[in-house]
């Protein structure tokens, strides 16, 4: 087993039991951190879960994995003393904020007016704002309110070059990931005198279950595949390995930033 760098310490990740948030989590407890993750999944996926946990165990480390809405207040509020009691006197050492979970309709109906009754609805809005970009906000209230944020903790928030570019179905998302980083920013502002570090990170294309419920992932892969330097997509033990890496800085002074993820994808396609 190679050396656990994090040994002891507790890692927080939202949206754990797939995609990016299940790639942290097993990274994270390779390295030695203890793990709580919130999912909300139900059915065949949470045999899937399981097998998450034990995988997890596998690596010596304490798991806590919880079923629950980590996008709303209640869900925050039923989570929020299990941590505290687990986590106890010690900090949150990472916090991870995976959530992929929005609406993918355009905005506005076709010129001949086809699809008029599939666009975005002012709920399907709020709801990805909420879920995808806001909820980061409130989680970093929660745990600092609590205690449980301090001089190593560290915070990251998952976007995406859709902050710039045009899909149809992406404008709620996009529009979020866009409010992410801003939040981002400022948050790192105002955690910076207390040591905590907060940064974005930018995955290249990466073919996870959300990425594949884009109307346009087909094409938008094969074209990030075709131009990507390193010849491949972007894998989500690619962000983790980041991720992992950056946690383990024994400084806070890389904050306030989108960090890209990519192979070098956004200089080429």
């Amino acid at each position: 087993m190679p050396e656990q760098k994090l040994a002891g310490s507790w890692s927080v990740i939202l949206g754990a039991s797939s995609g990016m948030g299940r790639a942290c989590a097993l990274r994270l407890a390779e390295a030695g951190s203890h793990i709580i993750g919130v999912h909300l999944d139900t059915g065949q996926r949470l045999r899937e879960v399981e097998a998450l946990r034990a995988e997890l165990a596998g690596y010596g480390v304490q798991v806590h994995l919880v079923n629950d809405n980590a996008a709303s207040q209640a869900g925050r509020d039923r989570v929020l003393p299990d941590i505290i009691e687990r986590v106890g006197a010690d900090s949150v050492r990472v916090l991870v904020h995976s959530l992929a979970f929005g609406a993918l309709a355009p905005y506005l109906p076709d010129a001949d007016g086809a699809d008029a009754d599939q666009t975005l609805t002012q709920r399907q809005l709020d709801m990805t704002m909420t879920v995808m970009a806001n909820s980061l906000v409130y989680w970093t209230q929660d745990l600092l309110r609590v205690g449980l944020l301090g001089q190593s903790s560290r915070i990251f928030a998952m976007t995406s070059s859709g902050t710039a570019r045009v899909a149809r179905s992406y404008g709620a998302v996009s529009a979020a990931k866009s409010a992410l980083e801003s939040h981002v920013r400022q948050l790192a502002v105002e955690l910076a005198p207390r040591g905590v570090a907060v940064n974005a990170i930018r995955a290249g294309i990466t073919l996870t279950p959300s990425f594949l419920r884009i109307p346009e992932s087909q094409e938008l892969s094969e074209r990030a595949r075709a131009a990507n330097p390193h010849g491949r997509l972007t894998t989500p033990e690619d962000v983790a390995d980041v991720i992992a890496l950056l946690a383990q800085a024994g400084s806070s002074w890389l904050t306030g930033n989108v960090i890209g993820v990519d192979g070098g994808e956004i200089l080429t396609v």
